[in-house]
């Protein structure tokens, strides 16, 4: 039996050296091509190119510090709504095939739509945000590199206690680019909008610690 037919290098040669060339061209290509496409849908020039987005949270993001502040640093659409690792990346974009589906359908292709479902949308993102720990906040900000003597008094108490308590940055930061939903608050009419809970989650208690074994009794 010819040995030199077994195994991967037996097949390659007898394909030919030149064709295992040509795969490995191909995969270099392919793999080159896939990574551009992915980096090309992964700008703010992409996200905004559809009018729901640009006509309404764009917009509102225009207005805050993560758009326009005096350093000139910038977090944009895909800085804090795409992974950047490459595994938890792909997962969201696949995800985001739902959204071009919705945007077939014309589910939010008006203000009026757009604002019926802000508080269900706003939901799912508060909802990625807490199940990551805030991820995607946390490749600008980190606990470990605050210098609490350089903010104000109460971000300062506010932070420590949140890191004491362990929270996350979308416990407190609901809003920070976009306009918030709006809140039921028991008060006039039915708003149909998000409690005061979901804004900020209630912070479970600890369990009591077991006390210390007693001395026996004498």
């Amino acid at each position: 039996m010819d040995t030199n037919k077994k195994g991967l290098i037996g097949r390659i040669r007898t394909l030919g050296w030149g064709f295992a060339a040509m795969l490995f061209i191909a995969g270099i290509l392919f793999w080159g091509g896939f990574n551009t496409a992915m980096e090309w849908t992964n700008r703010e020039e992409f996200c905004i190119g559809c009018h729901e987005m640009k006509d309404n949270v764009y917009q509102e993001y225009r207005n805050t510090i993560h758009a326009s502040n005096r350093s000139g640093v910038r977090a944009t659409c895909p800085d804090c709504h795409v992974p950047k690792a490459w595994g938890p990346k792909i997962v969201r974009k696949i995800q985001a095939s739902n959204e071009v589906l919705h945007k077939i359908l014309g589910s939010i292709d008006t203000p009026e739509k757009f604002n019926a479902k802000r508080l269900e949308l706003a939901k799912h993102e508060w909802d990625r945000m807490k199940r990551t720990d805030s991820r995607e906040c946390r490749n600008c900000h980190n606990y470990d590199s605050f210098d609490y003597a350089e903010q104000g008094r109460r971000s300062s108490r506010m932070h420590q206690t949140g890191l004491n308590e362990g929270k996350t940055c979308i416990d407190c930061h609901k809003g920070i680019a976009h306009q918030l939903p709006q809140v039921e608050q028991a008060i006039g009419a039915p708003k149909d909008g998000a409690t005061p809970e979901e804004f900020h989650p209630p912070v479970q208690p600890e369990e009591p610690k077991p006390e210390a074994d007693k001395a026996t009794k004498g």
